[in-house]
């Protein structure tokens, strides 16, 4: 007699909570990381040094319920893809292991939670968190009609940046929107690299990236990309008068990214998605240099 992935997944012995820890990807927390940095990074500049307790503890916080949000509901999005690809075959909704609508009661849950902890912070905050809403929960559906999720992702991951300026200060100024601009340039090439891993998959089942989009000149686009983000980061320490720290740590940065591109020359999968984790370094120098610069001065 065959058996459905259901009759697995009642059949396996691992706890409920364990499926639900693992659909949220909090098992792996470089995605939270990857969103963490340009929040951090956003409140230190918007602050002039360390922000106040209760908003980094209501920005940390709303990293990682938005971030595991994102999952579920990407995962929700692509339960009829995730079988198909040999990295994502086990995830929880692929296999059976969890029902769509228990992942969308979840999913809903994250998000309320995430928004009573903004209901506590300005009126502004709370009007930009509505689109902050409405990018995470339509991302993952682009891969299906447009060949650019990867720069939808860098406009959701980012927009903790305006939001974190307008609970510091009140107001988004145009620092804000050129660290925004620069972070939606980096997240679209650290997920390129993510996206690289999957080519071959995507290609198979009708799915769109940039890996696919670029193709042949996939290293190339990637270059310019890092460059405008690095050029990006560079005039935000000019705006902000960071001083020689923090373009020391731009300078790491650089370096960083230039060995992903090393790791990468070949384009093998297991290389691309060790650069994806890679970025992690890049945003924690960035974050460093900011830190370091505001507490000189």
């Amino acid at each position: 007699m065959s058996h459905t992935p259901l009759d697995a997944s009642r059949a396996d012995a691992t706890p409920r909570w364990r499926h639900y820890w693992k659909l949220m990807r909090a098992d792996r927390p470089i995605g939270t990381l990857l969103l963490l940095w340009p929040t951090w990074w956003a409140l230190w500049l918007a602050s002039g040094g360390l922000p106040p307790l209760w908003t980094l503890f209501v920005f940390t916080a709303g990293v990682w319920l938005t971030r595991s949000a994102g999952c579920v509901i990407n995962d929700y999005a692509d339960r009829w893809l995730d079988p198909h690809v040999k990295r994502t075959k086990d995830r929880p909704l692929a296999s059976g292991a969890v029902r769509g609508r228990h992942a969308l009661m979840l999913f809903a849950a994250l998000m309320l939670v995430a928004f009573a902890l903004v209901l506590t912070m300005n009126w502004l905050t709370v009007a930009l968190s509505f689109v902050g809403i409405f990018l995470a929960a339509s991302y993952p559906y682009l891969k299906r009609y447009t060949h650019l999720p990867q720069v939808y992702l860098g406009m959701a991951f980012g927009w903790g940046i305006p939001m974190a300026f307008a609970a510091v200060q009140g107001e988004v100024p145009a620092l804000a929107w050129l660290l925004y601009v620069g972070n939606i340039l980096w997240s679209t090439a650290y997920d390129t690299w993510y996206a690289m891993v999957d080519r071959d998959d995507d290609l198979k089942m009708g799915s769109h990236s940039t890996a696919i989009l670029f193709g042949d000149l996939d290293l190339v686009i990637q270059g310019v990309l890092y460059a405008l983000f690095l050029a990006a980061m560079t005039l935000v320490g000019v705006r902000a008068e960071l001083g020689v720290y923090y373009f020391v740590s731009v300078g790491v940065a650089a370096g960083l990214v230039a060995y992903e591109f090393w790791l990468c020359r070949n384009r093998e999968r297991d290389r691309c998605f060790k650069a994806f984790l890679h970025n992690n370094w890049v945003g924690a120098a960035l974050f460093v240099g900011i830190a370091l610069a505001l507490a000189v001065r």
